[in-house]
């Protein structure tokens, strides 16, 4: 009995090793291309068929589908990615994918896994103590690549040979032998095994293992890797809970494609299986050759289903948008799911969710003081419409905070598991940036409860003080419309002196306004209360131009 729970314990501590592995392995290498792989996401996807290919460079990269499914998802739920562009992408990352089969396939089985563990492992030491950070993820990356193969060697060593346990091959021995029904069994045990260690890639170790050990014969093998191929499409389907419509559609499009895929694979599973073993060298049926077959098998299926259902890329959209219905008041605080301990980090590849909030939240401030000007300027001589007016900008300061709250956290999720160095001061920035957002949003409100109450309290001005107020808010408009233009691109050293002459401009036209209201009140002391509001205002106008050179200041930090 004890002897069983070791084993075990052994198998899953093996099992443990090769995710971790698998895990700073993608991590390590999203920090070393994280902003190049954002960057081709945004440029590579014009056509299907360069989705295609961006999917399956990201995943080769990140040694992840379920990393780049997480973040096609979220580019898709922050409107980068459209859903008929996202597919192509999918797709991609399908094919991507089987790059881990053959990996494992050709060097986990065929050579002394330990002779080429322990030398990466002792490479990457020193490494990991460099003080220049893309040194210190090299020696990450291939710490993480040691750890792999040093667990899968573990694995085959914790799986017992079927030799020497004759009635387990009784037992699965029964599962065979029944044609369409065995496949079928092996097929759901294939997508139980992925949902349950949460990774296609260990449990693509699991079944190359299996099937070295002679415990399962190859159409099992194939029937599992198809199985293992539905069962890899919860991830994304569990990140896009928490995010939109168009995510959830995307994480759908996933589901059924590799089901579309699994059903003409099994109608023709028999053909399909003796193809394989005629196109590739070797026996099948041996514990050596069977790897290099499972591993071909994957890639011809999710090449062949991406030939076949190219084509029909918009008739998949259409189904995904039939399936998930679109909700009457979509919130604007969807983001992909990221707390979840059963999904991917993918911090470095998921800012452009913060990205898009902090553009809006930008937007926000450019429409509160849009609503300010035209209720100081042209006021609505209804008390009701005043109201709703003023009672719909409130909402619009509401959702700034909200935005605030939501983005700050989501950042401080993202960079959670470690993000590279480039990575983390770009996050800063952004961190600081919405908090000067969410500061310009609320001087903003501030100047429309001032306009509110020049209203309400009757306050007169003479004829004039309209139009400076006008000019003064073009601005800071002005200003607005500089910072919002450079929120996801950065600011240049150049763009920095455009932004203190905008600023000085700022700052002399108060005072001018400020100067002309002094002696509007020594000249006459009726006009006190009017002039003291006049001068909340100006004071407010000049706060946001501050609070825009801020934003400008953080944004060429980060850059």
């Amino acid at each position: 009995m004890i002897g069983n729970i070791g084993n075990i314990l052994t198998l899953l501590g093996s099992l443990g090793m090769f995710l971790f592995g698998m895990k700073i392995m993608s991590e390590a290498l999203q920090k070393l291309s994280g902003e190049r792989m954002r960057a081709i996401m945004r440029t590579m996807t014009g056509n299907r068929f360069a989705g295609v290919g961006t999917g399956c460079l990201v995943t080769c990269l990140v040694q992840s589908s379920s990393a780049s499914t997480v973040m096609i998802v979220s580019f898709v739920n922050a409107g980068l990615l459209t859903l008929v562009e996202s597919i192509g992408m999918i797709m991609g990352a399908n094919i991507g994918t089987t790059t881990t089969f053959w990996l494992v396939s050709l060097f986990g089985f065929k050579f002394s896994i330990s002779s080429i563990a322990l030398p990466v492992m002792g490479f990457a030491l020193p490494l990991l103590f460099m003080r220049k950070p893309r040194l210190r993820d090299t020696g990450e990356f291939f710490m993480g690549f040691g750890l792999l193969f040093l667990g899968l060697m573990f694995l085959k060593d914790s799986v017992p040979d079927i030799r020497s346990r004759p009635e387990i091959l009784e037992f699965i021995t029964s599962f065979t032998g029944h044609g369409i029904w065995s496949t079928l069994v092996f097929f759901v045990f294939g997508i139980v095994l992925t949902i349950v260690v949460q990774s296609s890639s260990v449990a693509g170790a699991i079944t190359l293992t299996m099937a070295f050990k002679g415990w399962i014969d190859f159409p099992s093998a194939c029937a599992i890797t198809l199985g293992e191929n539905v069962g890899t499409t919860i991830t994304a389907n569990l990140a896009a809970l928490g995010g939109n419509v168009q995510a959830k559609r995307a994480a759908r499009v996933h589901l059924i494609f590799n089901l579309i895929g699994v059903l003409w694979a099994i109608i023709l599973f028999k053909p399909f299986i003796a193809f394989i073993e005629w196109l590739v060298p070797g026996d099948a049926t041996s514990p050596t050759g069977m790897p290099i077959h499972m591993a071909a098998f994957h890639s011809i299926f999710n090449l062949t289903n991406t030939a076949l259902l190219i084509g029909f890329v918009p008739q998949l959209a259409r189904l995904a948008e039939r399936i998930v219905k679109d909700r009457p008041a979509a919130t604007a605080r969807d983001h992909v799911d990221y707390e979840s301990p059963l999904l991917p980090h993918t911090g470095e590849l998921n800012l452009a969710e913060a990205e898009r909030d902090v553009q809006r939240m930008g937007a926000i401030t450019r429409e509160m003081l849009n609503g300010f000007t035209d209720l100081f300027v042209q006021p609505p001589t209804d008390p009701v419409a005043l109201e709703a007016r003023v009672k719909a900008l409130k909402e619009l300061e509401k959702e700034s905070d909200r935005r605030a709250i939501e983005t700050t956290n989501y950042l401080l999720r993202c960079t959670a598991g470690g993000v590279s160095d480039a990575t983390m001061t770009r996050v800063t920035a952004m961190l600081r940036v919405v908090a000067e957002l969410e500061d310009i949003c609320d001087c903003g409100y501030r100047l429309v409860l001032l306009a509110e109450r020049k209203q309400r309290k009757q306050r007169e001005f003479p004829p004039e003080v309209g139009k400076q107020v006008a000019h003064f808010a073009s601005l800071v408009l002005q200003f607005m419309d500089f910072y919002s233009g450079r929120l996801s691109t950065g600011v240049p050293a150049a763009d920095m002196e455009t932004a203190y002459q905008l600023e000085n401009q700022i700052d002399d036209f108060r005072k001018n306004l400020r100067k002309a209201s002094m002696q509007r009140m020594r000249a006459s002391g009726d006009t006190i209360k009017a002039e003291m509001l006049y001068i909340d205002v100006l004071n407010n106008m000049e706060s946001i131009g501050n609070h825009s050179l801020n934003v400008l200041q953080a944004l060429r930090h980060g850059s």
